[in-house]
């Protein structure tokens, strides 16, 4: 698998022997949604910190687009991310043209021609001589996304994209994600605690707890472990999977005494036919866990939504 960022061990201590980053390790795929997942104060936005060159580690590496953060190089692997960091920072008395020609004028580009196309890609081509001041947040948040596209990166971190939109807003910045996701092959890693719209977006997830990743895992894999399911406790699991062989049942073991059973099953002729095993059923539950209870069943707790 190609990756665009890999992070090895990465740590992060400020005074006081306080450890924001502890030895944490993450691999995000090229052309992925990377959903980062973690309550307030997991250490969500000192990654984020480092990897735009905004601090430095205390131990510990990362390596984008091949250039690792020691490397002179990283300055230039650098310059194809970009990142809008909660509030997108914009001129409000400026219109969205003036503000997306004064990013233009940062970067150092030589043209602006291509300015209407991106207004028109992020939805604003109507807007574009309107002041920004008068722009409702979601609008806000997708022209924050334009002046992070005129550097044309690849690579493109969002920190709590959709806090504080009304409905309407998060479905235009959940589509717009996609759309640049699916045409044009932009990687995104997206911080969010609103995990339920998190869901609708990512193809990988990284759960981060007291400054390490606790679990990576992608978008199928975490659908297949909160998958619909009845929970069979049992004094014997061993037996429990001969039986339900014999039924032809789908079903995955949980531990040593539990099982998820996927396919429908009347409760009685199962007990019936574990009874004869001489195994017996502890409790029959359903199964149908969220992305927030899969999240708080790893770290334990409550979210912070």
């Amino acid at each position: 698998m190609d990756y665009i960022l890999i992070i090895d061990n990465l740590t992060k201590t400020y005074k006081g022997h306080f450890k924001a980053l502890d030895n944490l390790n993450m691999r995000i795929p090229k052309g992925s949604i990377y959903g980062f997942v973690g309550r307030n104060g997991a250490g969500k936005t000192t990654l984020i910190r480092l990897i735009t060159g905004l601090q430095e580690p205390t131990d510990g590496e990362y390596c984008l687009y091949g250039s690792w953060n020691t490397d002179t190089a990283i300055e230039k692997s650098r310059r194809r991310m970009a990142a809008v960091v909660e509030t997108p920072s914009l001129y409000l008395d400026m219109t969205a043209r003036q503000n997306l020609e004064s990013q233009c004028m940062v970067l150092g580009l030589p043209s602006c021609e291509s300015l209407d196309d991106l207004l028109d890609l992020v939805g604003l081509s109507e807007a574009g001589s309107r002041k920004v001041r008068n722009f409702s947040l979601g609008m806000r948040q997708r022209l924050g996304i334009a002046i992070a596209l005129c550097g044309d990166p690849d690579f493109i971190i969002l920190d709590e994209p959709i806090n504080g939109l009304d409905p309407q807003g998060i479905i235009e910045v959940r589509e717009l994600i996609l759309k640049l996701n699916h045409e044009k092959g932009i990687t995104f890693l997206i911080s969010s605690h609103i995990l339920d719209e998190l869901s609708r977006l990512a193809t990988h997830y990284g759960f981060i707890e007291s400054g390490s990743i606790v679990r990576q895992i992608s978008a199928p894999e975490l659908e297949a472990a909160c998958r619909k399911a009845q929970r069979l406790r049992v004094s014997s699991t061993k037996v429990l999977c001969m039986v339900l062989d014999r039924l032809g049942l789908e079903y995955r073991v949980v531990d040593d005494s539990t099982c998820d059973v996927f396919s429908a099953f009347r409760a009685t002729d199962l007990v019936n036919a574990l009874d004869k095993e001489g195994c017996l059923v502890e409790s029959i539950a359903e199964k149908d866990e969220s992305l927030e209870g899969y999240f708080i069943s790893l770290v334990g707790g409550k979210s912070n939504e």
